[in-house]
């Protein structure tokens, strides 16, 4: 899952970055508000985690215009203004969630598996497939009852195609899903995750469209 960042605080900043990625997320992330504008125009991301307190333009500027636009991405906000009335503020303004500094990592991981649920309609996160199982909350896939180690990407890959059986995304779509600005990205990348999930959990699971992308089949 790839998400927006948005903090001004460098210590907070790189604390939430690194320790988000060693969760399994990609994570861009920027330090004001124009910066924030740009990359969200330029960018599908599937959450943003929005400071309040930026610079150049604040984070309820920020959300006030994605809302204006009807930009239906979840939002969670991570502040230390921690009255009532900046809570209430926040959340009628279209914010999905709303954290206050200090949280733990572990409090945030799961608020962001929460809000991504609840936007996509899913009343748990489990994913069934046929005999397959996939709990993006622990990383965990089981293939007829047995544990089958994916490696991150390659769990990303996955998750992704799970999500939506039937739909076709294309190589580009699961680069945005699996890599960051930072990242290098090779050529054929996706292509090589995709054979090893194939050599673990079967080469009929995942299915090429020539010239368009990859997909599974509707659950059978």
């Amino acid at each position: 899952m790839r998400l927006l960042l948005v903090e001004d605080d460098v210590m907070i900043g790189n604390s939430l970055r690194q320790g988000l990625h060693q969760d399994g997320f990609v994570v861009d992330w920027i330090q004001d508000g124009e910066a924030a504008e740009v990359a969200l125009s330029t960018t599908a991301y599937a959450l943003i985690l929005l400071d309040l307190g930026l610079p150049k333009r604040s984070g309820m500027d920020i959300l006030a215009t994605l809302r204006q636009r009807h930009d239906p991405t979840p939002v969670i906000i991570l502040t230390a203004r921690d009255g009532v009335a900046d809570r209430v503020r926040g959340l009628d303004s279209g914010a999905d969630d709303y954290l206050v500094k200090p949280f733990t990592l572990d409090e945030l991981a799961a608020r962001i598996r929460a809000v991504y649920r609840r936007h996509q309609g899913q009343a748990s996160s489990l994913i069934t497939y046929g005999d397959l199982t996939l709990d993006p909350a622990t990383y965990r896939v089981t293939q007829g009852g047995v544990d089958v180690t994916l490696s991150g990407r390659e769990f990303a890959v996955l998750h992704a195609l799970l999500e939506r059986p039937g739909t076709v995304l294309s190589r580009a779509q699961l680069e945005e899903r699996l890599y960051g600005w930072d990242d290098e990205l090779m050529s054929n990348t996706i292509e090589v995750y995709i054979h090893h999930v194939r050599k673990k959990l079967g080469s009929t699971l995942i299915r090429n469209v020539r010239g368009v992308g990859y997909m599974v089949q509707k659950a059978p």
